[in-house]
């Protein structure tokens, strides 16, 4: 199934946009080529709030938010993941409005880091990050005229939740589906199989629009999710193809691979590469010697 991105969006920075009933969104002006135009922040509610996503430490982001509050009360605050692009905002938020923090955990790795092995992630993550209640999967929280249904989604990290809307199809995919790009899966702080198990996950679901984390919404989730599926699923035999062609290292794979790629990316690019050959490594389809590395050398399984 063809993957056709979607990068039609105004990020209206400064303002809040009403996307669906009792809910807006409000953009970070932190553009980048990991962010797209900004960091989305949702408000949930017409009395009493949520906020979903405060997202970068900014104060022209907080007073834009605390606008669009309007001195209303803001009963939760949700917050997807641990990058510095959506929650370190949080506290500051929490210190304003006095809301109840949710979030599935403090930020931490998908697994131990390897003898040797550096994070190339930890300046990406907020590490100071604390929920004052940790949200189980499929848990219920109750607001003013809204319920939240927690839809915990590891993959791109291990403490990744999307948040669903109840009653109204309504689901908040933050960064595991985005309709302007796929999203980044990089060990060690994300894996691949718990991506691609997440991803299944919400396409058993019936929602009928995503607002994510950047960009505009997926209007056609389920269709869009099937197709990020298989992408993955090519980008995966991309890989197989490189290796039984005599490619040894995620350097040469990512400079075949992603030729068409912005070179910025492709240090993610490579986080990417090996988070598919952890995988295929646990399979039985690649082999390494040791653990699967950046800088390690990877053969067809025999």
């Amino acid at each position: 199934m063809a993957l056709e991105f979607d990068i039609r969006f105004d990020p209206a920075y400064g303002h809040a946009v009403t996307v669906a009933p009792d809910v807006l969104r409000i953009t970070a002006n932190n553009p980048s080529p990991f962010t797209f135009h900004g960091t989305n922040s949702y408000i949930v509610g017409r009395e009493t709030l949520a906020v979903v996503d405060p997202g970068p430490d900014d104060d022209t982001h907080l007073q834009t938010l605390l606008a669009a509050i309007g001195g209303r009360p803001v009963s939760h605050v949700f917050v997807s993941h641990t990058h510095r692009d959506h929650s370190p905002l949080t506290a500051r938020l929490k210190q304003r409005t006095g809301a109840t923090v949710l979030a599935e955990g403090p930020h931490r790795p998908a697994r131990p880091l390897r003898i040797g092995e550096v994070n190339p992630l930890d300046a990406s993550a907020d590490l100071d990050f604390m929920p004052d209640v940790a949200l189980a999967d499929g848990s219920l929280t109750h607001g003013d005229g809204w319920t939240i249904r927690t839809v915990l989604t590891p993959g791109h990290a291990v403490n990744h939740a999307a948040f669903a809307l109840e009653g109204t199809g309504v689901l908040f995919s933050a960064d595991h589906v985005m309709a302007w790009a796929t999203s980044i899966v990089a060990p060690p702080d994300g894996a691949m199989a718990d991506y691609m198990r997440s991803l299944d996950k919400l396409i058993e679901r019936d929602d009928r629009l995503l607002f994510p984390g950047h960009g505009g919404p997926v209007t056609a989730p389920r269709k869009f999710m099937r197709g990020l599926k298989t992408h993955r699923k090519m980008r995966e035999r991309a890989i197989l193809e490189r290796i039984r062609n005599g490619d040894r290292t995620i350097k040469d794979m990512v400079a075949a691979i992603y030729r068409d790629t912005d070179p910025r990316l492709h240090g993610a690019a490579g986080l990417s590469v090996l988070a598919h050959l952890e995988d295929l490594v646990v399979r039985g389809l690649v082999a390494t010697e040791g653990d699967p590395a950046i800088d390690g050398l990877f053969t067809p399984a025999r």
